[in-house]
């Protein structure tokens, strides 16, 4: 091989081996660009089915926000404005209105017998009173909220405003002052109706509203209430939350949930909003429209735990 030969490919292998850093670099940076696309898969605005790079499954229901209490911030979002149907989660406005129209929760009040009437047939829960109870609006509350009493629920709304209807209008009030502009209200227990909506996003607001009063953290936080004793019930009435296996119980990654309110019917699906506390901050979360029933799996539990999971990843 001549001299001019050999100078040709010493230059052309000494020209490949300038462009290898090169080509190091685009596939570094192709790998960058992989990780950065998988984070923002469960940052806020990402697709319906988050996937982290840790395998982390997808969510059961349909629509699911997750917020950092103390300022607002979103830091997860699916469908979070698409409407659902809330049901129980619409004893959480119900709370919210009682708590604005009365100071004096040791106020008594008798459970019509008309109550009872209206809850007949419905298949909604029941707290477990009993016509002509005399109560106080606390226990009324705690009625409401931890077993999800739908007869605690109309005895609060008669003593209120007269009529489920009427106090209606009070819950349609509240939710206009509060911005939830994607939201109607068309009874106090959350009872199916095609025109009783809202979204998880208007819910998120609601919670983190509520939770700034002290009587609503009290209530959506306690695992057990007993009544004293009532001229129906001499020994009070035992009250158990819906989620009392799990309130205060600390979970993998740190989470601790502290509270909640559950909700199904069929056309709404499992439904939850939670409070939970992870490295000494609080955090909530709403889900709705996961698949199943009471008699199934929790899957909108499974949500809220996969969602709290993420606070690392955001």
């Amino acid at each position: 091989m001549n001299d001019n030969r050999r100078n040709i490919i010493s230059r052309r292998r000494k020209r490949k081996a300038r462009g290898r850093p090169a080509l190091f670099l685009i596939i570094a940076g192709l790998s960058l660009y992989m990780v950065v696309f998988a984070f923002k898969a469960i940052s806020p605005g990402g697709p319906a089915h988050p996937v982290n790079a840790m395998g982390s499954a997808g969510l059961y229901s349909e629509s699911a926000v997750l917020m950092r209490l103390d300022g607002g911030e979103v830091l997860f979002q699916k469908n979070s404005g698409e409407k659902i149907y809330p049901a129980s989660l619409t004893k959480l406005m119900t709370v919210l209105v009682i708590l604005d129209q009365f100071e004096d929760l040791d106020h008594t009040v008798t459970l019509p017998g008309e109550v009872f009437d209206c809850l007949s047939g419905s298949g909604a829960s029941v707290a477990g009173f009993l016509p002509g109870e005399q109560l106080t609006l606390r226990d009324l509350l705690y009625g409401c909220v931890l077993p999800s009493g739908a007869d605690a629920v109309m005895g609060l709304a008669c003593a209120t405003a007269g009529s489920e209807e009427n106090f209606a209008e009070l819950m349609n009030g509240k939710a206009a002052e509060l911005g939830m502009a994607h939201t109607h209200f068309k009874n106090a227990t959350g009872l199916h109706d095609p025109g009783h909506y809202t979204t998880v996003m208007d819910m998120a607001v609601l919670l983190r509203a509520g939770l700034k009063n002290p009587d609503f953290r009290e209530l959506l936080t306690t695992f057990d209430y007993q009544t004293e004793p009532t001229n129906r019930h001499p020994g009070g009435v035992g009250l158990s939350s819906t989620l009392n296996s799990l309130m205060g119980t600390p979970y993998p990654d740190g989470v601790t949930l502290l509270g909640g309110k559950t909700g199904y019917t069929e056309e709404a699906g499992l439904c939850l909003a939670t409070l939970a506390e992870k490295d000494g901050r609080e955090y909530i979360a709403v889900t709705a429209g996961a698949p199943g029933s009471h008699e199934t799996s929790p899957r909108h539990l499974k949500d809220a735990f996969l969602l709290y999971g993420l606070v690392d990843c955001v």
